[in-house]
């Protein structure tokens, strides 16, 4: 279809009919109001990756050190920093992002802001057991005979042991998160309006589901096939990375 020409009006037969069903010309088919839904699931795809990326990060840089610090140093350090991640963890995720959201204001960085508040536990908790399970190894205590300070201890033998299970438990994440973020913007609390956003675009298209079923299905068919492949990314990443893996 010709693109309008800058600078004249675009007639009302002009334009692109609303709720076209897929075909050659809109594989996808058109929205409510005349939109692609193949190419807002394209451009979708960008503020969900990039939210998600943002999370599982900001979620990894606060729970990792408090995690290896806690694990490391044991006694009241331990037993503080976990009373406090276990208050977190008391509430479930999704709910405790929905009030925060809620008193921040509906918004995608909202959401992405609440959702790494609801996620650092997690990343506590598993550098802390790894932790815990490394401070008594040989190479560990050695360096600590000849008088390694804590501080270099830490980032050298504890947190470099620890980012195999990491870096496998974060790309798991970011398909949970892409679905949190969906879920979030479903119930209006995400990504506004005229955001391409697959959650919304599910949410817009729910009203039509057996009439023009095409809007909600795509961009759920998005969420459930991002959410899949960072799942399986995962479970390679930890046949690769586990040695105990017997390989035939």
């Amino acid at each position: 279809m010709d693109r309008p020409v800058p600078g004249r009006r675009v007639r009302r037969d002009e334009r692109r009919p609303a709720g076209l069903a897929p075909s050659a010309a809109h594989w996808f088919g058109t929205d409510q109001l005349g939109r692609d839904i193949l190419s807002r699931v394209i451009i979708g795809a960008r503020p969900a990756l990039t939210v998600s990326l943002s999370v599982v990060a900001i979620a990894a840089l606060v729970g990792i050190p408090l995690g290896a610090i806690a694990g490391y140093r044991g006694g009241w350090v331990d037993n503080v920093l976990m009373r406090v991640t276990e208050v977190f963890q008391a509430f479930p995720p999704l709910l405790l992002a929905m009030v925060t959201v809620a008193i921040l204001g509906p918004s995608l960085a909202n959401a992405g802001l609440a959702l790494a508040i609801c996620w650092w536990p997690w990343y506590a908790r598993l550098v802390r057991a790894e932790a815990r399970s490394l401070r008594d190894r040989p190479f560990v205590e050695a360096a600590r005979s000849i008088g390694v300070p804590a501080w270099r201890i830490l980032p050298r033998h504890i947190l470099r042991n620890c980012m195999t299970p990491v870096l496998v438990q974060a790309t798991v994440d970011v398909g949970s998160v892409v679905l949190a973020v969906g879920s979030l913007a479903f119930i209006g609390l995400g990504a506004q309006p005229p955001s391409p956003d697959w959650g919304l675009m599910v949410a817009e298209g729910r009203g039509q589901i057996f009439t023009a079923w095409w809007i909600s299905t795509f961009p759920g068919l998005a969420i459930f096939v991002t959410v899949l492949g960072f799942n399986l990314l995962g479970d390679s990443l930890r046949d690769f990375f586990d040695p105990r893996q017997v390989k035939r």
